[in-house]
């Protein structure tokens, strides 16, 4: 399997398989495929992988892309402004994600739910309860939205991040959330009440934007409906 990231802002990643290659996508991903590709939904993992999806809010069917009669091609883009960016998968080394970003990986690797083991974690660590597990061999193909920010933490070391940047870490990465600062700046420094904590050793990737940070900039500009009875 041979892949490229096409585009700057609004990035594509475009896959080339060549015959008895396969690869997962998250459903309505695709944005153009040769014509000998085929396209077929299923239940990776069987249905308590697919009802596990469903939980972290992805499509509980993915589509596997196929080429029949020789190789071809299919690309595949995010739902938001923003980059694309793969990880290898390997034995022993799995990476977790936010819920949203995945996009598509190979037949090799298997996808899973995450639960943080800190409650306020989940519920201050802009992520939620619940991340996605990608585990085997591969490659999987990721989203963040903005610029990506890729870090190596060595052991021990703290990366401190504004919540809801995190796209993803490797499993050996410890995942908390701590106070911004004192009650002051907590409560007056515009970045909110708490910061996510990243603890290494291991690999990091996170996002410039979000979604929330989109909307919170686009809604006063909205236009607001008239009060009934004017």
């Amino acid at each position: 399997m041979k892949f490229e990231i096409i585009g700057d802002n609004q990035q594509m990643a475009k896959i080339d398989l060549q015959p008895g290659e396969g690869i997962f996508a998250e459903a309505g991903s695709m944005v153009n495929m040769s014509g000998n590709m085929a396209m077929e939904s299923q239940l990776k993992g069987g249905v308590i992988a697919g009802l596990k999806r469903a939980v972290t809010g992805e499509s509980l069917f993915l589509t596997r892309f196929a080429p029949r009669e020789g190789a071809g091609f299919v690309s595949f883009a995010g739902t938001m402004t923003g980059k694309i960016f793969t990880v290898r998968i390997s034995p022993g080394k799995d990476f977790i994600a936010q819920k949203t970003s995945f996009i598509c990986c190979e037949e090799s690797v298997s996808l899973d739910v995450a639960f943080t083991e800190k409650i306020r974690a989940g519920f201050f660590g802009g992520e939620g309860f619940i991340l996605q597990r990608m585990t085997g061999d591969g490659n999987v193909f990721l989203h963040c939205c903005g610029d990506i920010i890729e870090m190596n933490l060595k052991n021990g070391e703290v990366v401190r991040v504004q919540t809801g940047l995190v796209v993803g870490f490797e499993n050996t990465v410890g995942y908390d959330i701590a106070l911004a600062g004192g009650i002051t700046t907590a409560l007056f420094g515009g970045e909110g009440l708490f910061v996510t904590t990243l603890t290494g050793p291991g690999k990091v990737v996170l996002q410039s934007m979000n979604l929330a940070k989109i909307a919170a900039t686009i809604l006063p500009y909205l236009p607001h409906p008239e009060p009934r009875g004017k």
